[in-house]
């Protein structure tokens, strides 16, 4: 399109200033001498004035006839020039070539001009746009209904406006482009510019799937499925919170050995089968549970399933609705998958919890259903377990232990009980059992089945061992010491395998024994059969070095689920205690429960109390054979024969054998007729502090529940 003529510039109204002539000019030379002015006094500063007007000049007060005369007369500015119009050729060949399209529009919405740019991204012909309403190009959407603010750009009254279009893009398909409209001050009309932001707006899309999708599994992402769970718990609440919400999370069993043994590509091609899996399943949970779960990936290998309404009164074969699920689920997992030439079998296992919709938290249903998992995990593969409160208070409460284990060893909160060692053949005490105790602050005594676990998972029963040892072995010695020339009492102390792996058993116990100069026939280590048995390496040698140190090993529970004893011609193994559930099978005998009741009560100490966990109870109120479990097919209790062939079987590998659980005379009467070296229980003490095993010592050696009938 040719340019038009450029018009004249219109001629100011305003005077010309007078250009001084040659003629005017001073002639050249030195420019002439002046005389300053003389210098008068100087006079006072004048005070100011406080009228609000300002004072006159002392000079001025008289002012001369010439200072009065009036000022020459000084023309008045010329007005503003009106604005010219716009021109689209100002800038002509930049506006062209700009590879932004742009258009100019006058103050009526007329487009007076518009670069190939924006004819290209319209796909108009070329010089098409010039002449025609901005409302009436559709396909940017700039209509006065879309955009009530254009006539107020295009007068001035407003600087600009920005809006964000979906075009149809020529081509086909969808584009997004930012429409920005300015006011051309002081010019009447506006600049159209239009930037294309599909690039921006598939980038933010992706980003906002991204936070919606798991990548991977195309599932629900960790956060949309917490936002799903929040709103669900908020519908609930709306309606007034009856509902129950149940969660089910599930966790692949043994999916880091796929990712070492096949590789990361396996085990991501594994993940989207067991994904794909859930959703091809989802359909089929829907019409057996009503709304279909919601499905996620929550990272890693778990996988979520959210039933927004937990009905009620539904019968089932499991617990509840969501145990059902669980249990349809974790089915389904469990069938092989084809991976990239590769059959693959891999199971899950699932934390369920079902809670009142109006009680919970997002927050909080994730932390029941993560701590059920971590049950049914610890439980075996391919098992699901129900969040339950009492349980995880139960663990909230082992967590408390486990924290004030180590700071209660040093600050002195254990002590030890000790219960008597007896001799079957005439009563007399031949050692004792030390039992540790835990007087805790806030949750009062504790008997070792309440903490000795917890202590062995953190790695403090070390150092409490390390504790219990040496004070038992400064107790045995101070026995030692008040009886001179009388035969003392061995201790025996309880070790778990942790110890052998974890610390320097036989270090430490030469450390106690040359500190407090017991003999090491006078120390004992009990360590229970389940632990002992399949030890090899470490365990195996320190256990033998106590016992080449002279110090006796007991193996504890003997007898409970372990056929292969051989492994007691390789362990250097002094004692055998049997297993109290062989006693107790022994057959009653006698007129009456209370005419076998121990004397046991006796021996402990006056006011003493229960010891939490253990039998507190007398053993008038224990039938402590009641009817025999099996008999052989001579018609004898099956437990004494097992407990009978047990005994001779330690006799002739040069064992002693020690019964546990002795509760009554008729029991301590028939394992000393079978051979039985040494009884412990109730009938003789309940553990006691130190100061009755003294006494006992002291007066005549023999416990209360043992009597000349007896021998």
């Amino acid at each position: 399109m040719p340019a038009p003529p450029t018009p004249a510039p219109a001629e100011s109204a305003a005077p010309q200033s007078p250009v001084p002539s040659p003629e005017d000019a001073p002639p050249p030379g030195p420019a002439p001498r002046t005389t300053p002015p003389p210098v008068s006094a100087p006079r006072p500063p004048t005070p100011p004035s406080t009228s609000g007007q300002d004072s006159p000049h002392p000079d001025s007060a008289s002012p001369s006839p010439a200072s009065r005369a009036p000022a020459p007369h000084t023309p008045a500015p010329a007005p503003a020039p009106a604005p010219a119009p716009l021109d689209p050729t100002t800038h002509r060949a930049a506006f062209d070539a700009a590879p932004l399209p742009m258009a100019l529009v006058d103050e009526t919405g007329t487009i007076t001009a518009a670069n190939p740019a924006l004819h290209q991204y319209l796909a108009l012909p070329a010089s098409s746009l010039p002449g025609r309403p901005l409302t009436h190009l559709t396909a940017l959407g700039l209509t006065p209904h879309t955009t009530p603010g254009l006539p107020e750009v295009f007068s001035g009254r407003r600087h600009h406006l920005v809006c964000t279009r979906r075009l149809a893009s020529p081509q086909g398909g969808e584009s997004w482009a930012e429409l920005r409209l300015e006011h051309l001050a002081p010019a009447r009309g506006a600049l159209l510019t239009v930037r294309d932001t599909s690039l921006g707006h598939e980038l933010r899309a992706r980003l906002r799937s991204a936070e919606r999708e798991d990548p991977l599994t195309r599932l629900a992402s960790r956060a949309h499925f917490l936002d799903r769970l929040a709103d669900t718990l908020e519908e609930h609440g709306l309606r007034g919170g009856r509902g129950r919400v149940g969660l089910c999370v599930l966790g692949l069993d043994g999916f880091r050995h796929v990712n070492t043994a096949h590789g990361h590509p396996v085990g991501d091609h594994l993940l989207r089968a067991v994904a794909d899996r859930l959703a091809r399943l989802a359909p089929l949970l829907a019409s057996a549970h009503g709304e279909a779960p919601v499905l996620a990936r929550l990272g890693g290998d778990e996988f979520a399933l959210l039933v927004r309404e937990v009905r009620e009164g539904r019968e089932t074969t499991g617990p509840g609705q969501l145990a059902e699920l669980a249990t349809t689920v974790l089915g389904a997992l469990r069938e092989p998958y084809d991976i990239a030439g590769r059959r693959l079998s891999v199971s899950a296992s699932a934390g369920v919890a079902e809670l009142p919709a109006r009680e919970t938290s997002p927050a909080e249903l994730m932390r029941a259903v993560t701590t059920a998992l971590g049950w049914a995990k610890a439980e075996g593969r391919g098992g699901w377990a129900v969040f339950d409160r009492a349980r995880s208070e139960d663990g909230a409460h082992q967590d408390l232990l486990a924290t004030a284990l180590r700071p209660a060893v040093r600050d002195g909160e254990f002590e030890l009980e000790y219960q008597p060692l007896v001799a079957l053949a005439d009563g007399t005490l031949h050692g004792v059992e030390a039992l540790v105790r835990w007087r805790h602050p806030r949750f009062g005594r504790l008997a070792p089945n309440r903490f000795i676990d917890v202590a062995e998972r953190d790695g403090s029963i070390v150092e409490l061992g390390r504790w219990v040892l040496r004070t038992a072995c400064a107790q045995a010695r101070s026995w030692q010491l008040a009886r001179p020339g009388a035969r003392p009492p061995y201790v025996s102390v309880n070790v778990t395998v942790r110890q052998l792996w974890d610390s320097d058993v036989v270090g430490d116990v030469a450390e106690v024994l040359a500190e407090t100069r017991l003999p090491p026939s006078l120390l004992q280590l009990e360590l229970t059969e389940s632990e002992v048995v399949g030890q090899t390496g470490r365990p195996l040698r320190a256990l033998q070095e106590l016992s080449d140190m002279g110090v006796r090993i007991a193996i504890d529970d003997f007898g409970t689920g372990y056929s292969n004893l051989s492994y007691l011609s390789r362990l250097p193994v002094s004692v055998l205690k049997l297993d109290g559930s062989f006693v107790r099978g022994f057959p009653f005998s006698g007129s009456s429960p209370e005419a076998d009741a121990p004397a046991a009560a006796a021996a402990a100490a006056p006011g003493s109390p229960a010891v939490p966990g253990s039998r507190n109870r007398t053993a008038a109120t224990v039938i402590a054979g009641g009817p025999a479990r099996a008999t052989t097919a001579e018609g004898r209790p099956a437990d004494e024969v097992i407990v009978e062939a047990l005994v001779g079987l330690a006799h002739r590998l040069g064992l002693t054998v020690t019964a546990e659980c002795v509760e009554t005379r008729s029991q301590a009467e028939r394992l000393r007729a079978m051979g039985c070296d040494m009884g412990q229980g109730y009938l003789y003490s309940r553990p006691v502090p130190a100061e009755r095993i003294g006494v006992l010592l002291e007066t005549t050696g023999r416990c209360p529940g043992w009597t000349a009938s007896s021998s």
